[in-house]
């Protein structure tokens, strides 16, 4: 049946159809990760005008009991406040803001709370506060007033740490990460770990406020019952391009890429020396992650390396490293995620690259045949040559993998050595299963290994390391020989001998 195609779609009218209550839900469910969702909140302070954060852990004794984030940026009106925690709330957005669509102060909180409540002040009102409470937010958007007392308790509560004359307190109560009970030092481990990891977040996204002498941002731990606040260090930046000398002498370098619709964006490429320990190119990423575009959005880092289907991860690239300014106005070609942890970028982008030239000529393609020819070369210079191998997948450490990731070539499209723990009988320390990629060890043993520590998916990193060292030779091979099958049967004997020691010594200390 042939039929003019209509470009435009007619319509009769229109009608109002409001959001359902339970999408406050679904706002709540976008994936938000922890240091995620608290640099989101950060961001708003940086907006307020912030010149100090706080982020503080309350305890009660063993047991964690609330989050909250406290900065003495210019604080905000009633009117404001009901504006700040309506969903989608439209207000001005400075020239430089990094707030940007209305919802994040909502949805990364209810992403790990259960409620959140905003006390704030400004230098001429009187302090109020708001809380949405997800169960009732639920059921019909009902967003609750903060007693004005409270609210005023609150403010005084930090004051001079860091509010003076203004500032906002975000506060986390229902944490749902949060131990929810302490299980031999288990609320600790859980201290540790997290803010571990939530500063070297804060301290790499937001590195180039941090390097200000005017911002800071502290993290904190105390106790509500004693008072005792017995954790209190700042956040430091951490430069991802804070390389003391260039792996390259003729980089760092910029490259010019050209969009119609936009005009110029510079491309600063970088090539960091090979075999850094610096946390600023460690701690980044796994090797294939940390290679590729950091791309800032009004000098907060919005997406810490990847491609951007430029081209695939490779480890050859590990040390290439190119900054970004997004330009104004160009969200058809480089579109930030909600969360600000990624950017989505247009084919436009893609074929800007091919193009893109620094002041010399040469092109952006020969920035990365010269990052990959840096890693060969200092590959060249260990006098080695390593094999390729099959690198460790579920059950090795993280941090595991990445070194040797970057220490051993990989094989090509090989899936993963996975290192598990099940039961097995108790003659045998370890079981190959070829079909499925898997190292099992012997859960009888584990508890002799670890020593009584708490087990987890990637525990006995020493041991799981010396194990895939033997052992991943044999997922390399077609079929083994017989001098593989004595070194497999030999390391068998002595692993159980060594682990069933190992098991003694934790019963006689028992």
């Amino acid at each position: 049946m042939t039929q003019d195609w209509q470009f435009e779609v007619p319509i009769t009218g229109s009608k109002h159809l409001p959001p359902d209550a339970r999408y406050m839900e679904a706002l709540s469910s976008q994936g938000y990760g922890f240091e995620v969702a608290i640099a989101d909140l950060v961001d708003n302070s940086i907006d307020a005008g912030a010149k100090d954060v706080v982020i503080h852990f309350l305890r009660a004794g063993d047991r964690l009991v609330s989050l909250l984030v406290i900065d003495d940026g210019k604080g905000m009106t009633d009117e404001e406040l009901d504006v700040a925690m309506t969903v989608g709330g439209r207000r001005d957005y400075g020239d430089r803001s990094l707030g940007m669509f209305g919802t994040g102060l909502k949805s990364a909180s209810l992403s790990h709370a259960s409620s959140v409540t905003v006390v704030t002040k400004t230098r001429r009102t009187r302090a109020v506060g708001r809380r949405w409470l997800m169960k009732r937010a639920v059921s019909g958007f009902q967003c609750d007033i903060v007693a004005s007392a409270y609210a005023q308790a609150l403010i005084d509560r930090y004051a001079d740490r860091p509010i003076v004359w203004q500032g906002t307190v975000i506060r986390w109560d229902g944490v749902k990460n949060f131990p929810h009970y302490d299980h031999r030092g288990e609320t600790d481990r859980y201290l540790h770990r997290t803010i571990n990891r939530l500063g070297l977040h804060l301290g790499l996204h937001l590195h180039r406020f941090l390097a200000r002498e005017d911002f800071n941002i502290t993290i904190a731990v105390e106790d509500v019952d004693s008072g005792t606040e017995y954790m209190n260090f700042g956040v430091e930046p951490l430069d991802p391009f804070a390389y003391p000398v260039s792996g390259h002498p003729a980089y760092p370098r910029t490259f010019t890429a050209e969009f119609p619709s936009i005009g110029l964006v510079g491309l600063d490429a970088h090539i960091w020396p090979p075999k850094s320990t610096l946390d600023e190119y460690r701690a980044v990423g796994s090797v294939m992650d940390r290679q590729g575009f950091y791309f800032y959005h009004h000098d907060r880092l919005v997406q810490a390396g990847g491609w951007n289907n430029f081209r695939q991860p490779d480890q050859h690239l590990a040390l290439a490293r190119v900054a970004v300014d997004l330009p104004e106005g160009a969200v058809h070609i480089f579109r930030l995620t909600v969360k600000k942890d990624g950017v989505d970028t247009s084919p436009d982008f893609i074929t800007a690259l091919e193009y893109a030239k620094d002041e010399g000529g040469a092109l952006f393609t020969d920035y990365m045949a010269e990052a990959e020819a840096t890693y060969r070369e200092a590959r060249k210079r260990t006098g080695a040559s390593r094999r390729p191998v099959i690198p460790p997948g579920r059950g090795v450490d993280p941090s595991v993998r990445e070194t040797i990731e970057e220490e051993l070539p990989l094989l090509p499209e090989e899936e993963p050595i996975a290192i598990l723990w099940r039961s097995l009988d108790q003659g045998v320390f370890f079981e190959v299963d070829r079909d499925n990629r898997t190292i099992h060890l012997n859960q009888q043993y584990r508890a002799g290994i670890l020593a009584g520590r708490r087990g987890g998916p990637n525990d006995a990193p020493m041991l799981k390391s010396l194990v895939y060292l033997l052992l991943h030779q044999v997922f390399e091979k077609e079929y083994s020989g017989s001098r593989e099958k004595d070194n497999l049967q030999l390391w068998q004997s002595i692993l159980v001998s060594a682990a069933r020691a190992e098991s003694e010594r934790i019963t006689d200390h028992g």
